[in-house]
């Protein structure tokens, strides 16, 4: 089956989610005030609204390297993308009530579930891609111990567990997560440049 289809209708999906997140971003009405200072009480959102982007970019861009190493979609890869699209797309819903609540303990923790179940769809998805038949020994290799894709989960019920004792502790460990991942993921790029320079 070829995968551009799945690609771009991914692309498409992850493109939507960012634009819902910002239209949920309220501007202060004209008797609200047109100054700087009128913008305070949108900052929590803004907050949540910036990490929860830097998140949807992370998944585009491995979700990207990812397909590039992978040759053949099976149904199961099929159905483990949309699994993982579903996750995606409740981000909006779980960004806007955390930032609309100021961090409040249940909407934080409810933001540290949604990007959990995210996390470990997107685990799901690397291994139907590793599982399907013929295997990809290119996407094993690349992948090798995959630290940061265990050590993300572990992070997350931290932070989950800490919403109820420090929402900020919880924000940050969220932070903390999104910078193990900011740098991309180059492990696939970098297979494919050293197989070419050895052919």
């Amino acid at each position: 089956m070829d995968k551009g289809r799945l690609e771009a209708f991914s692309d498409g999906v992850l493109a939507i989610i960012i634009t819902i997140m910002v239209l949920e971003m309220k501007v202060p009405l004209p008797h609200q005030g047109a100054t700087l200072a009128d913008l305070k009480p949108v900052l929590p959102y803004f907050l949540s609204y910036a990490l929860s982007y830097v998140f949807i970019g992370i998944y585009w861009n491995n979700h990207h390297h990812l397909f590039q190493a992978t040759e053949r979609v099976t149904g199961a890869t099929l159905w483990a993308n949309l699994h993982l699209l579903f996750w995606l797309s409740l981000i909006p819903f779980t960004t806007a009530w955390t930032g609309q609540n100021n961090f409040a303990p249940t909407p934080t923790a409810l933001y540290g579930v949604n990007l959990l179940l995210g996390a470990i769809a997107y685990y799901v998805l690397q291994l139907t891609i590793l599982w399907a038949p013929g295997g990809n020994p290119v996407l094993a290799e690349a992948l090798g111990s995959d630290w940061k894709g265990k050590l993300s989960p572990l992070i997350y019920l931290a932070a989950i567990g800490f919403c109820f004792v420090s929402q900020w502790i919880a924000f940050a460990l969220y932070v903390l997560v999104a910078l193990i991942w900011l740098i991309p993921d180059r492990r696939i790029e970098r297979m494919f440049a050293e197989r070419e320079e050895g052919q």
